[in-house]
């Protein structure tokens, strides 16, 4: 896991330098940087695998690379395309130079991982490309001839090569869902790789494309270039289901149990991949009691848990159910809390993290315990992606419902009518799916790599950790989008295989439980501060421009607004305006003493 930056083309490669200063949170290990023609690629690195030997840019069969996240299957692509006698380093990004210099951009689909990159072949093309979920970000815009990249926005601003102006259609979808959708960002000029992307830069521009979703067939073959944009390009391996194995739709249930059982295992065991201690975040759900059972019988010693609770009359706290869990597995089970007092500290700490911002106040405590792993664990895995693929969802449940039984489309509630298009869009959900299909679909393209990854990667990267989803997998995903509906949805249960399984393998999980919901009660703690901050939020610009007269009241008038208007009051101050994170908090809520 680290931080990457760099140009390609013009006259920009002095601004590497800054651009990779400005990360140095994402790769505390240390920085280097270099030069090559019109291009200078700069990396910051959180050493994970090959501690001495991993450092990057990485040289190898003419090629170059510098690397965001991991490659969980360098091992096998080694082992199956004779590369051992060849390799210089134990990178997990070493392979890929290889198979570039054998098959072109072929390569870049048989990669199982996350990651965001920068390649530059032997043939003088350079590549940048996005995991197909979207795990790990890349950003990049055009500059002074030529085209710069970052893991985050932040970079841009410190090199100078932007200015800091606020895209106001996007800050409406952030105040209307949560998150930003698909290309876009807040900030004029700066646009996000979009999961799955990856384009062909020459000379400074961006000369060709594709886009891969994690939910289509892979096929074999060469990849072709084609246009980013609304491209569906596919990529060459072969499918996961073995030969003579009947596909999961026509399986029986005790077949699906095991291949459930294999697949997760196979891909927890990939995600262990690493040279530095790691551990898990567990809740009291369904996803991480599964990957706490799978990582507690893959490894001798007892694994390293941290659940967060919450000390808040009627807040859901699920430590109970946690420590169940971590009791039945013989886990290293450690808690931490947050309350009031953290929420007000810690806001302003998020609103920095977040350059690319998501409102969603899940991101408070998934800071709270990454700051309590730090130290500790250098890799975390955790549960996101189980619901979205498995039908955990409640409104998935009421898309298969008819109308008259209260059914309704699982879409945003609530959005203009605007960003409810913009979402549509967005999703680009195929035809031919069933209602729980698309419903997965869109949630996959949308809300999961612009909320829900973009708050792991940054609650995370922040604190000097690498997160890791063993459902986001290729092979996972490829088994779960097989299943039939009735495997995922069933008698008022979402994600009716995976707890049918972990009935099996951790009863102690009560996976038949009825969900509690996840909520943080900000609405209460903000409360008794509203006025204040009713009569100082008008005087930030940006909230302004977008809530006009109406946000004093708003504000006072309590809901999910009041803390999405709170938290993008604070992040415009810091991120617009340039205010320290702890003065933009206080000029919005004033004295907290």
């Amino acid at each position: 896991m680290c931080g990457i930056a760099g140009t390609l083309g013009g006259e920009g490669q002095a601004a590497a330098q800054p651009m990779i200063r400005a990360l140095g949170h994402r790769g505390p290990d240390g920085i280097r940087i270099e030069r090559a023609g019109a291009a200078a690629l700069a990396h910051a690195r959180l050493s994970i695998i090959d501690l001495d030997g991993g450092w990057q840019p990485l040289h190898a069969a003419g090629a170059t690379v510098i690397g965001n996240g991991e490659i969980y299957n360098y091992v096998e692509l080694t082992r199956d395309h004779g590369l051992a006698d060849v390799l210089s380093t134990g990178s997990d990004f070493e392979p890929l130079l290889h198979l570039y210099a054998r098959e072109g951009e072929a390569a870049f689909a048989r990669l199982r991982g996350m990651y965001a990159f920068c390649l530059i072949g032997a043939d003088g093309r350079a590549w940048l490309a996005r995991d197909p979920f979207g795990i790990k970000p890349l950003y990049l815009m055009q500059h002074a001839g030529g085209l710069a990249f970052a893991s985050e926005p932040r970079a841009f601003f410190a090199a100078g090569l932007m200015a800091r102006a606020l895209d106001e259609t996007a800050a409406r979808q952030l105040l209307d869902l949560n998150y930003v959708l698909d290309e876009k960002t807040p900030f004029q000029g700066l646009r996000r790789l979009v999961p799955g992307e990856v384009v062909e830069v020459r000379d400074g521009r961006i000369t060709g494309g594709w886009r891969t979703s994690p939910l289509l067939p892979r096929r074999a073959g060469k990849v072709a270039a084609k246009p980013t944009e609304g491209a569906q390009g596919a990529a060459p391996d072969a499918p996961s289901t073995p030969s003579g194995s009947p596909s999961p739709a026509k399986a029986g249930e005790k077949h699906l149990l095991h291949r459930l059982d294999a697949v997760l295992e196979d891909s927890v065991r990939v995600h262990q991949r690493s040279d530095v201690p790691y551990g898990l975040f567990l809740s009291g759900g369904v996803d991480s009691a599964a990957i706490a059972t799978l990582m507690a019988r893959l490894n001798q010693r007892p694994v390293t848990a941290f659940t967060c609770g919450f000390d808040a009359p009627g807040a859901a706290d699920e430590r109970a159910a946690a420590e169940a869990v971590a009791r039945a597995l013989d886990l290293d089970w450690r808690e931490t809390t947050f309350g009031e007092a953290d929420f007000w500290r810690v806001l302003p700490q998020v609103a920095w993290a977040l350059d690319d911002p998501t409102a969603d106040y899940a991101v408070l405590p998934t800071w709270t315990l990454a700051e309590a792993a730090k130290g500790t664990l250098t890799v975390v895995l955790t549960g996101e992606g189980g619901d979205e693929l498995f039908g955990g969802y409640g409104r998935y449940r009421r898309a298969l419902r008819p109308r008259w039984l209260g059914g309704r489309p699982a879409e945003p509630r609530g959005a203009a009518d605007a960003t409810l298009a913009a979402w549509r869009a967005a999703a680009a959900t195929p035809a031919g799916l069933s209602p729980l299909q698309a419903a997965q679909w869109a949630d996959i393209a949308t809300w999961l790599p612009a909320d829900l990854l973009l708050k792991l990667d940054r609650c995370l990267m922040a604190h000097g950790l690498e997160g890791r989803t063993p459902f986001l997998d290729r092979e996972v995903a490829a088994f779960a989008w097989g299943l039939p509906d009735r495997a995922k949805v069933r008698g008022g249960y979402g994600k009716w295989l995976l707890r049918r399984w972990l009935e099996r393998a951790c009863p102690a999980a009560r996976p038949w439980a009825r969900k509690q919901g996840f909520t943080v009660p900000v609405d209460a703690w903000i409360a008794p501060r509203a006025p204040d901050i009713a009569r100082r939020i008008g005087d930030v610009e940006a909230v302004r421009r977008l809530a006009g007269p109406d946000a004093g009241a708003r504000m006072l008038a309590g809901g999910p607004m009041r803390w999405r208007l709170l938290f993008f009051a604070v992040w415009a101050l810091i991120h617009l305006d340039g205010a320290q994170p702890n003065d933009a908090l206080a000029a919005v809520v004033g004295s907290l003493s």
